[in-house]
């Protein structure tokens, strides 16, 4: 997927930085198709630091796009089905400072489900003003060790080898409890 939207983006130059924009807020809406795809794209075709501003803008952009669809065309409907998500569950019924907190302690993980976290948002009883700023706040922090992480992978460096033994050792940690569960 990171090669297709380094195409675009290339074949795109004079638009580039729009349409990888537009890539990142439809990933948010869709809520589903993890960022680190297009944070790679960005870094490769716009360097270290632009791709990651870059990259920050558009999940900004496409967490405040997500909430507010969210918020208009799923709240009366799905607010039970999250139950299962003990965080999120949480923050459904959550406003103000706590809800700040809550927001930002997920959103300061690179690699949380990020859609998840503005879906309970929208559905829930936080307000705008209060998402966007733990959002902001939290993606900074998440983005950096993200763009880090990415880099280190995309240049294969020692310390890239060595986050994907680590994530490979999760996900088998991960599969193997699955399986076990069944």
């Amino acid at each position: 997927m990171q090669d297709k939207l380094v195409e675009v983006l290339v074949n795109y130059k004079e638009l580039a930085v729009v349409v990888s924009l537009l890539i990142n807020i439809l990933f948010s809406i869709l809520g589903v198709i993890p960022s680190v795809f297009i944070t790679a794209a960005n870094l490769l075709v716009f360097g270290y630091w632009k791709g990651t501003i870059i990259s920050f803008l558009g999940e900004t952009i496409g967490a405040i796009v997500s909430f507010w669809l969210y918020r208009k065309g799923f709240k009366r409907y799905m607010g039970k089905k999250l139950d299962r998500y003990p965080l999120v569950s949480k923050l459904l019924g959550t406003k103000g400072k706590d809800a700040f907190i809550l927001i930002l302690s997920m959103r300061l993980f690179p690699f949380a489900p990020s859609g998840l976290v503005t879906f309970a948002s929208a559905i829930g009883e936080v307000s705008l003003i209060v998402f966007l700023f733990a959002s902001i706040i939290g993606k900074i922090p998440a983005l950096l060790m993200e763009a880090y992480s990415v880099n280190q992978v995309t240049n294969w460096t020692t310390e890239g080898k060595l986050i994907i033994v680590i994530l490979s050792i999760v996900g088998l940690i991960y599969c193997m409890r699955k399986i076990s569960k069944n």
